[in-house]
């Protein structure tokens, strides 16, 4: 339970970190933003033409009589619908990640500076083509393994009870943790940690990762809400991903809570002098 709760601090602080790099913040929305933009574009087409398109893979119910041919395509509309909703869930930080890849880096960069004993940042030797490549082909072997789960876990929504109970428990808890994955990804890939090894270390921490992750994935159900929420999710990302490689860490809210601290005592003591 200690890391489920360690994991949402991550969450938190990784969104403290931005709030205070109000820079690296706004460099940070724009790939959420074009992404937005395109999701958006795609699932407003499928709303106005998916039942058209469920018709023309439906030629077989056209001579069904009414209103069964009606119904029929419409609960396959509705579900063509509510699968694409969910794909995007899924798909939409390995897609912003993807358009963003050298914004992501360069904040989670910043990050490891930030917080490292020695002000330093684990740095890729490789080109920014191949790490594109890297990063493209990983998130495609992530996104086949988080695409059956999504259909898995659609298929047993239909169970009476249990689909429209604990499924959709589960089916946070399983985004939560491909969402941390892709997120960690930026961190541990510049750190030459391939995906195997990534989906390995992730799994040994679990609770920890779910703490991250799940309540990021609820958070994500919230239209608008993932492209402000993603910069800080790569910065805790990062600060996770130092903790999972059991790398040092200085607390710099502490630092600077306690500078503020100092300084506000020796403010009260100069008013006293001065009083005095």
């Amino acid at each position: 339970m200690r890391d489920l709760g360690a994991g949402f601090r991550y969450l938190l602080k990784g969104q403290r970190w931005v709030g205070r790099h109000g820079r690296a913040y706004g460099f940070g929305l724009l790939p959420g933003l074009i992404t937005l933009v395109l999701y958006a574009a795609a699932l407003v087409a499928l709303a106005l033409w998916g039942s058209d398109l469920i018709g023309w893979a439906t030629p077989f119910a056209d001579d069904w009589a009414d209103p069964w041919a009606g119904l029929f395509r419409g609960f396959l509309t509705a579900v063509l619908f509510a699968l694409a909703l969910l794909l995007s869930v899924l798909t939409f930080t390995v897609a912003t990640l993807l358009v963003g890849q050298p914004f992501y880096e360069s904040l989670s960069e910043r990050v490891d500076r930030d917080v490292s004993p020695d002000g330093t940042a684990p740095e890729s030797d490789l080109p920014l083509w191949r790490e594109l490549w890297i990063s493209a082909r990983d998130s495609l072997r992530v996104l086949v393994r988080a695409t059956v789960w999504a259909v898995l876990l659609f298929a047993l929504g239909f169970v009476p009870v249990a689909g429209q109970t604990a499924v959709p428990v589960i089916g946070f808890f399983v985004t939560g943790f491909f969402l941390t994955e892709e997120l960690t990804a930026v961190a541990l890939q510049r750190r030459g940690v391939e995906v195997r090894e990534r989906l390995a270390l992730l799994r040994s921490r679990k609770t920890l990762v779910w703490g991250f992750g799940t309540p990021l994935a609820v958070a994500f159900l919230v239209p608008f809400v993932a492209v402000f929420l993603m910069p800080g999710a790569v910065a805790g990302a990062t600060l996770m991903a130092r903790d999972l490689m059991g790398e040092d860490t200085e607390d710099t809210e502490d630092t600077e809570d306690t500078a503020d601290t100092a300084d506000g005592d020796t403010a009260g003591q100069r008013q006293e002098g001065v009083g005095a």
